[in-house]
């Protein structure tokens, strides 16, 4: 109204500024002696995380703090849920889901397709119009036919994404791989909104890597692909504008905002390499997915709040499209219950917290220009470690080494308490009811393996099995591989469960190259180490399977008669490993809290 007066300035003109000198010492005096240092967080990334920032850390950056520029359009980031189509299935139930949710609060459709040839590309676009739904496609054999048929049911048209990467997910026959991916960018590149050379980034995220070395070794992916698919039909430009990134979020809310916005500062240092120019950067899209690494079969519940978490990250962080998995994701099949709340998660901080009105709104901040600032640097350094190396593919194994010491150093500090996983390692629930059969999740070849949380949870769901065993009283036993490196876990989780004063001194007793065990009956359970070679043949004994069978791959879980696993245990030479002082019946007992 024209009578209203105008708002003033917000200002805090009576307070005297104070500078870092000055706040510095006031926490010196608050400390009482103790050592400021103390109070300084060393991340897992290698970021030395103070107590405090202030004005004075922007003026420290390498680079000035810009906020992110991005258009009304591009703010509007998209709710793309993901549907696992499994090898030899039509996608129609996929399909189907995916119509349903786009009805119900999201904004397109994620198909992770094992088997291309199979999938239904007429039926997908009698469901959704191509021309303008959102549907990004993951494959691991070559897309061109996919593609082809695409463009032919959509009439040329197409909004989403491809997700090939046969670099990151080492696919067979790499040149044979680009070439069809370099026709698939041919065929595209007429297509704005659509991204078809989609790196798969959350290769690394989901294999514990840190935010360090996922944007380092996405990027070297990207920098492989820039230099070799270019050709005489195929600009390098137009091989970069078709570029997206894939990328897992893990918990950690700060470092995952600032990996996302510093994802974009190394793409943007990427393209003045290839000498492109400085406005293609913008165009980089970001697809976050809720990272497997951090998922749980344990207290799955708990799945929400981390996804919540993961997701208001991603947005916050600056990413194009965001996918939250199903909290049951790792055991129960696909149910409209755990779709709806992953649909929901993305829903509420767009219509309820309003995480869409902000372009970037972590601009500006101390912290998070500073973290944002030191990971992309830290991850430069990185990549041309690995570019010295002969850059992807040929430094794989220089990628695969670093992500082994990051993943076994986590496992260490999961199992001593230090990194918390809630419901898993710190305050479990001891009278956890299972909503799926542990017996048949470890036998099956789908359980997903590479997580944080999967050493502790294989353990107790072995354990949950022999106690199950012992009240029915079986007349079977079982041989559960808790895999190599598990002996440690189990020692370190089972001191936690001690005083102080109780833990006791334990013996060596699982040589290096071997595999820990329980061999579980209903009169007994005892903890037990093998070599990989010794339980494959007692795999290939309990199946029946020929020597010879090269195509055999052993399950988890073993179960037979108790007079054939114990005469096998024995022949195979399974050795048992002790813990001085405790059964193993105690030490099973005390790790699932029933002592």
């Amino acid at each position: 109204m024209a009578d209203t007066s105008s708002t003033a300035p917000l200002s805090f003109s009576e307070f005297t500024p104070l500078s870092t000198a000055a706040w510095q010492e006031r926490i010196r005096r608050d400390l009482k002696g103790q050592d400021p240092a103390t109070l300084r967080w060393h991340s897992p990334e290698g970021v030395v995380v103070e107590p405090f920032y202030h004005r004075e850390a922007l003026d420290a950056l390498s680079t000035p703090a810009t906020p992110q520029v991005r258009t009304a359009e591009a703010n509007a980031w998209l709710n793309v849920p993901t549907y696992l189509v499994p090898a030899h299935d039509n996608g129609h139930a996929a399909i189907d889901r995916a119509t349903e949710a786009l009805q119900r609060g999201a904004d397109g459709a994620h198909f992770d397709l094992a088997d291309t040839a199979a999938f239904d590309v007429t039926y997908l676009a009698q469901r959704l119009p191509l021309a303008t739904t959102y549907v990004g496609y993951s494959v691991r054999a070559t897309p061109l036919p996919l593609i082809e048929r695409l463009l032919t049911a959509s009439g040329n048209t197409l909004r989403g994404f491809l997700r090939f990467d046969p670099v990151t997910d080492h696919l067979p026959d790499l040149q044979g791989q680009l070439t069809a991916l370099r026709t698939v960018l041919q065929l595209t590149q007429h297509l704005s909104e659509f991204k078809a050379l989609t790196l798969n980034g959350a290769y690394f995220g989901n294999r514990g890597g840190t935010a360090t070395q996922q944007l380092a070794f996405a990027l070297s992916a990207a920098a492989y692909y820039l230099d070799c698919l270019p050709s005489n039909e195929l600009e390098v430009a137009t091989v970069a504008a078709a570029v997206q990134v894939q990328v897992a979020i893990n918990p950690s809310y700060f470092t995952e905002i600032a990996k996302l916005r510093a994802l974009r500062r190394l793409w943007a240092t990427l393209l003045f390499a290839q000498q492109l120019p400085a406005e293609m950067a913008p165009q980089l899209r970001i697809y976050a997915s809720t990272a497997t690494w951090s998922q749980t079969t344990l207290d799955p519940p708990t799945n929400l709040l981390r996804t919540t978490t993961e997701a208001m990250a991603a947005v916050v962080g600056g990413a194009d499209a965001v996918s939250v998995t199903p909290f049951d994701s790792l055991f129960a099949a696909p149910n409209a219950f755990a779709d709806r709340l992953a649909r929901n998660i993305p829903t509420l901080l767009r219509a309820e917290a309003h995480l869409q009105q902000v372009a970037d709104p972590a601009a500006g901040s101390y912290y998070l220009e500073t973290l944002t600032d030191e990971l992309a640097r830290n991850a430069w350094a990185l990549f041309q470690e690995v570019q010295a190396a002969g850059g992807m593919p040929r430094a794989v194994r220089l990628v695969i080494n670093h992500l082994q010491v990051t993943t076994q150093a986590q496992f260490r500090r999961i199992a001593t308490g230090e990194q918390v996983i809630v419901g898993t390692n710190r305050y479990q629930n001891p009278r956890e009811q299972f909503s799926f059969n542990p017996k048949r999740l470890l036998r099956s070849a789908d359980f997903d393996s590479t997580r944080a949380a999967y050493p502790s949870e294989v353990l107790q769901l072995a354990t949950a099995l022999h106690f199950q065993r012992r009240e029915k009283k079986l007349k079977r036993a079982a041989v559960v591989l808790l895999g190599a490196h598990t002996n440690q876990h189990i020692l370190e989780s089972f001191l936690q469960t001690l005083p102080a004063a109780e833990r006791p001194e334990l013996r060596e007793s699982h040589p290096e190259g071997t595999v820990s065990v329980l061999f579980s009956s209903s009169e007994e359970a005892t903890l037990m180490y093998a070599t990989p070679e010794q339980f494959s043949r007692l795999a290939r004994l309990v199946h029946r399977v020929p020597a010879d069978d090269p195509s055999f791959l052993p399950s988890p879980l073993l179960t037979s008669d108790l007079a054939t696993l114990q005469e096998a245990v024995q022949f195979f030479g399974f050795q048992e490993f002790v813990v001085e002082g405790y059964s193993t019946e105690d030490v099973l007992a005390r790790l699932q809290g029933k002592r």
